[in-house]
């Protein structure tokens, strides 16, 4: 896995993977930029419903504007990871694609290309599993806070799961029927959360979060082949 990380990130600045990093990264911005505009606009209504019912004044539109700053803040750090994976998953076909014609060649030769349509319902799925599961498991995130390390714990735990479980089907899917990818995940568990942990903790450092989706992918690539030839 260490090889193969230093193999993806040597990759990183070939043409087909860095068009994909701007395109994803440009999808990105421009989803939160939907959001955040979203988000004043109806932080703006809030404030004008206080002022009339309620008699703030002034107050409620300086509230409003912390308010959407505070929510914007928050809603990155919960959702980035959730909107950049499904994005690059749009993509990730082709950065698949370009690790394996480099590094992988037979396989590369193989592979099946993933039709558009799937792409697009396997990132929302990533992004409805990933935002589906810590939320339902918010509460005890919230309760392991007293222990002061259990939260991060059991939420890197579970985000390399659902992570290592997104990247390695970005790969799988061109090699075998959609059909067979539950099988193939069985079969592959601690190789798939490795995986994930790798990507989480990449997520978890600033600028380098950026890159984590695409370098992701391409981490992903090499440990499906190397697995399978081990």
């Amino acid at each position: 896995m260490i090889h193969g990380f230093f193999l993806a990130l040597g990759q990183l600045t070939d043409r087909p993977i860095l068009l994909v990093f701007l395109k994803s990264l440009a999808l990105t911005i421009l989803v939160f930029a939907g959001l955040g505009a979203g988000l004043w606009h109806a932080m703006g209504w809030l404030a004008a419903w206080a002022n009339e019912w309620m008699g703030l004044g002034s107050n409620a539109g300086a509230l409003a504007d912390v308010a959407t700053l505070l929510l914007f803040v928050f809603g990155w750090w919960l959702l980035f990871r959730a909107v950049a994976v499904a994005v690059v998953g749009v993509f990730a076909d082709e950065v698949v694609a370009a690790v394996e014609a480099k590094h992988y060649p037979d396989a590369h030769a193989a592979a099946r290309a993933v039709p558009l349509g799937r792409s697009i319902a396997m990132g929302v799925g990533s992004a409805v599993r990933a935002i589906g599961y810590n939320l339902l498991l918010s509460p005890l995130y919230l309760m392991l806070l007293v222990t002061g390390v259990g939260t991060a714990f059991v939420f890197f735990a579970v985000n390399a799961w659902l992570l290592g479980r997104d990247l390695g089907d970005m790969v799988a899917v061109r090699h075998m029927p959609y059909a067979q990818l539950a099988e193939w995940r069985r079969g592959t568990r601690l190789r798939r959360l490795t995986l994930g942990a790798i990507g989480t903790g990449l997520f978890l450092v600033p600028l380098v979060n950026l890159v984590a989706p695409v370098l992701g992918a391409a981490l992903a690539t090499h440990a499906f082949h190397r697995g399978r030839s081990s």
